[in-house]
């Protein structure tokens, strides 16, 4: 097991505005010891952030080293209706639904799904624009890249502007201010526990579009350079860390050596 003083916790908390509401709690300012991050109240929300924002050692002093080092799931196309039909039956169907589609269609981390505005997916007659202009400080490292828009997401996020203001983040919360990007992950989260599906998360629907999009290239013309440029990766090696192997594809290629 990990040790560390408390101090050292709350040091390398403290950077991290989105904890302000963590660091008053009496978990953290009173009666701590080395191993209060074995205590199993801390809410799901905070597992999501602590994901997103913070440092593998900081992650691993809250007893969350289970989620590290795994791959999240990819989701078959049953699966995708299912998530899908879910976004539909919430509170924000409309938004929600834009959210599923940014992550499995376009490829985006829960991040740029939160930094993304009206401004890069419409065109200069406002109108849904042909591709995504993810800008660079909107993407991880500064990744910023240009994105075809499928089909259905541009439908889904026409229908969604025609009930918000339609400017500033595409994304926002019920109470109208920016989606945060531990929000997203924690919804995700939340919507592949009602429907049973486990090893997912707010990963999930990134690592299907790159799978499908590695497995689909050859037909369009293209090569693994391209899925490498659609989903930001510096290297081309870490893309094809993404890609989930074809357990069906392997047998037919072993049978023709």
């Amino acid at each position: 097991m990990l040790s560390c003083h408390p101090s050292r916790i709350v040091s390398l908390l403290k950077p991290f505005r989105t904890f302000t509401w963590l660091l008053r709690s009496p978990i953290l300012t009173t009666n701590l010891t080395p191993n209060f991050y074995q205590l199993q109240i801390i809410e799901l929300r905070v597992a999501a952030a602590l994901h997103s924002l913070l440092d593998r050692e900081t992650y691993l002093l809250f007893g969350y080293v289970h989620m590290l080092g795994k791959q999240a799931k990819v989701l078959a196309p049953d699966q995708l209706a299912d998530l899908l039909a879910f976004a539909d039956c919430s509170r924000q169907p409309l938004r929600n639904r834009v959210m599923v589609l940014l992550s499995t269609k376009a490829g985006l981390r829960a991040g740029e799904i939160a930094n993304l505005t009206w401004d890069m997916v419409l065109d200069a007659s406002g109108q849904i624009s042909k591709a995504i202009e993810l800008r660079d400080h909107a993407a991880k490292k500064g990744s910023g890249r240009l994105i075809p828009m499928h089909p259905e997401l541009s439908y889904a996020l026409s229908a969604w502007r025609q009930v918000c203001d339609g400017s500033g983040h595409v994304v926002h919360s019920e109470r109208s201010g920016p989606m945060t990007a531990p929000s997203i992950v924690v919804w995700f989260n939340r919507a592949y526990g009602y429907l049973g599906l486990d090893g997912c998360s707010s990963h999930s629907g990134r690592r299907t579009f790159i799978t499908r999009a590695a497995r689909l290239v050859y037909e369009a013309g293209g090569s693994l350079r391209d899925v490498q440029l659609l989903a930001g990766h510096r290297s081309i090696q870490t893309t094809q860390r993404y890609i989930d192997g074809d357990t069906e594809a392997q047998r037919k290629l072993v049978s023709l050596i």
